[in-house]
């Protein structure tokens, strides 16, 4: 399953957004407002937990200065990822789009696609608001 959120403008360079987002406690702040819980666990993992749902556990998986970040689950049952691409507009202005990808079951997938589209949504469009 792979969802995109909507490309979001942000008013800074990409490097700057690359910044904002490898510090991982500045997710917190991208969070919606129905989290029940935001941890950061070390250097390149946090966990969150929204209401009504389990806890997440997400870690770096790879970074790509100042073009990409990859936070993956880090155990659990569920293996999937969150990709930020920031692509260059010019040299004080950026677009941010947010990618979800994991393999479910169809069951699965059908109960989550709603939710996890909405919550990628919700950290994107928080993205410039936060920097």
């Amino acid at each position: 399953m792979n969802l995109e959120s909507p490309k979001i403008s942000v008013e800074k360079s990409p490097e700057d957004v690359f910044d904002f987002l490898a510090n991982i406690k500045n997710f917190e702040s991208l969070m919606p407002e129905n989290i029940s819980k935001f941890e950061v666990l070390s250097e390149d993992t946090f966990v969150f937990a929204l209401k009504g749902m389990p806890e997440i556990v997400l870690k770096k998986k790879e970074v790509v200065p100042p073009n990409k970040i990859v936070l993956g689950a880090a155990g659990g049952k569920l293996d999937f990822s969150l990709t930020g691409n920031i692509t260059k507009k010019d040299d004080a202005s950026s677009e941010v789009q947010l990618e979800f990808s994991g393999d479910f079951n169809p069951m699965m997938a059908m109960m989550i696609k709603g939710p996890i589209s909405k919550f990628i949504e919700t950290l994107a469009t928080s993205i410039p608001k936060a920097i």
